[in-house]
This record gives C-alpha cells, structure tokens and sequence, in this order.
C-alpha cells in the first residue's frame, strides 16, 4: 500500500477517531464509496462546485432521479481533481484525507476530502456528536 500518515487520531474508551493522509487512490475510492449521504454533503460543500462551474449544468446529490449515479461520480471525479498535489509533476500524485473511526472490532471510513482542513472539522464534530449523545 502506498505510503500513508496519521494527521489526527483521539480515543475515548474503545473509540477512536483518526484521519489519515494517503496517496493510495483506491483507498480514498472505498473510503468515498462507504460514505453516507450527510458526509457527501458536507464533501460537496467543501469542493465547492458550484463556484468552479456554472452551477445550473451541476448534477443534485441525493436526486431521486439520477438512477446512475452521476452526481455521485461527478463528485469523485471532482475530488480527485482537487486532490491533486501538483498538475505539473509526473507521475501525478494525488493526497486524499480519510477520516475513520473504530469501536471495538468494528473499524469504518466515514469521509474522505483533498485536504486537511476538512477532515479534521470533520472527524472533531463527529468527537462532538458522540460527546453530546453521551
């Protein structure tokens, strides 16, 4: 597996939360395909595609009508575009931050974002909603 750094990781009793930076583009793409409709909210969000593009042309995610998945793929595509270290190097190297979080045997990929920022607010606000449902 290509290299891969822990940037964040808290435990509390048997859970523990830790975002990880990768270069391993199959990795981010098992991480975004187990992400749940809120975390690719919240990776839209922080892509911003609509200040790229002209936002009437723009796949809606969750749209009952896109059988194909296409607002989904956009967004990997999207993602993978802005993971990009730098445009002129070669090989191309992309950095993915993938959030996960384990409970006992249990370990998940909840979010995965091209940059640290994200990932972090991403994996705290999970600490804080675990902490208030407490």
């Amino acid at each position: 597996m290509p290299r891969q750094e822990t940037f964040f990781e808290q435990q509390t009793g048997d859970r523990k939360v830790e975002v990880l930076k990768t270069y391993d583009q199959s990795y981010a793409r098992e991480a975004f395909e187990s992400m749940d409709e809120i975390s690719m909210q919240k990776l839209w969000d922080t892509l911003r595609p609509e200040a790229i593009y002209d936002a009437e042309g723009l796949p809606k995610l969750n749209d009952p009508n896109d059988v194909n998945g296409e607002a989904q793929a956009f967004l990997w595509d999207e993602l993978v575009e802005q993971a990009l270290e730098d445009p002129r190097a070669y090989p191309r190297a992309t950095s993915f931050f993938i959030v996960n979080e384990s409970r006992g045997n249990i370990n998940s990929s909840l979010y995965v974002s091209p940059d640290w920022p994200s990932a972090e607010a991403f994996a705290k606000a999970r600490l804080a909603d675990e902490a208030l449902s407490e």
